[in-house]
């Protein structure tokens, strides 16, 4: 009987090394987004996406009667044919750039995490959406769930509103699922060199007199909303200079700490690049300096041939191909300029690719599959 017993254990035993006996595998889960766009260069299609994006109480930060006054009276009138014109100018044959680039992320990364992943994409606003990115995750048997805000730079109006409709979303569902929200990598080495490799080429063979580190702009409210002692955020012209514990969550001072790496990695000399802000809207002070007005200032200071990074963006948008590409190259024609050539985004590049995956497996879980 005991021969017999053992004989039944050492049996069983076995079974348990073959992959079969296994009948539940861990499945990790990576969830990608960015902030959208819209569904084709249509006023209709814009209009929607738009209402979507500027009803955002994150977005634009005002009492909900003046927001709603402001978008359904001002904005969303008068806007949305002029930005569906603007995007008819970038539109592919595919679709929208940023949709396109960020699929191909998508099919990349996913590719190269392989067996136990399963990655979706999403927006934050507009169509892949997070609720539907969520369902496929868990019908994928995802029990935790990576989730990589595709803004290198933390902002309330991205990065929080995103891991906010994250949450939001997850709350509704019987079974809630276990996230793990991937920190802002704004100073990520690994980011910095592969944003610097877009433009290295370009920096010989086009031997700009100047380099502009064009990132997206905010208001200066969302910059005082984010600073923990409540007098340090924009009270000098050096309070983005460092990265301290005062500002290590300032949208402004990530920026320029961007743009201090990848000079940094060009072997910029002082002097010879800056950092500016574009994209603004509406009356009220958004943080400085401004894009387009950076612009007639070097060129009287006699530079004539740019080359702007916007690293802001990690895939190439309305704000890069036609905001810089196409308006900002016949703004500096016009004050004198000869050249300005836009860097590519890192859209789907191997480095940029490799540095997902790293992010992914650095913010999962330990457990083991």
């Amino acid at each position: 009987m005991l021969a017999a017993t053992r004989l039944f254990l050492s049996w069983v035993s076995a079974q348990k090394s073959h992959s079969w006996y296994h009948c539940h595998q861990f499945m990790r889960g990576l969830l990608l987004v960015n902030l959208g766009t819209p569904d084709a260069p249509t006023s209709s299609a814009v209009r929607r996406y738009l209402r979507e994006f500027l009803s955002d109480p994150r977005v634009i930060d005002i009492n909900p009667v003046g927001r709603a006054i402001l978008l359904n009276l001002i904005i969303l009138p008068f806007r949305s044919g002029k930005s569906a014109k603007l995007y008819q100018n970038i539109w592919t044959e595919e679709g929208s750039p940023l949709l396109t680039h960020s699929q191909d992320l998508h099919r990349k990364v996913s590719a190269k995490l392989g067996d136990g992943w399963h990655v979706e994409l999403a927006m934050r606003y507009g169509n892949p959406n997070i609720p539907d990115a969520l369902d496929r995750l868990q019908a994928a048997g995802c029990e935790d769930i990576v989730v990589l805000a595709l803004y290198p730079q933390a902002a309330s109006s991205s990065t929080g509103s995103t891991v906010e409709k994250v949450y939001s979303d997850a709350k509704e569902r019987w079974i809630v699922p276990y996230f793990h929200v991937a920190p802002p990598f704004y100073d990520e080495p690994e980011f910095i060199e592969a944003f610097a490799d877009q433009g290295r080429a370009l920096l010989e063979s086009k031997k700009p007199d100047h380099v502009v580190f064009s990132f997206h702009g905010l208001p200066e409210r969302h910059m005082r909303k984010s600073d923990p002692t409540g007098n340090t955020c924009l009270a000098s012209e050096s309070c983005c200079a460092a990265i301290t514990s005062k500002n290590a969550g300032c949208y402004r001072a990530q920026s320029y700490a961007t743009a201090r790496g990848i000079a940094a990695s060009l072997g910029l000399e002082d002097g010879k690049w800056t950092v500016c802000f574009q994209s603004r809207l509406g009356r009220t002070p958004w943080i400085k300096p401004y894009f387009d007005e950076v612009l007639p200032e070097l060129a009287k200071a006699g530079a004539k041939n740019l080359l702007v990074y916007s690293p802001a963006f990690v895939a190439d948008c309305l704000e890069t191909l036609e905001e810089i590409s196409i308006r900002a190259k016949e703004q500096w024609d016009e004050v004198g300029g000869e050249e300005l050539t836009l860097v590519p985004s890192l859209n789907s590049s191997d480095r940029w690719v490799d540095l997902v995956v790293e992010l992914a497996k650095r913010n999962a879980t330990s457990r083991a599959a």
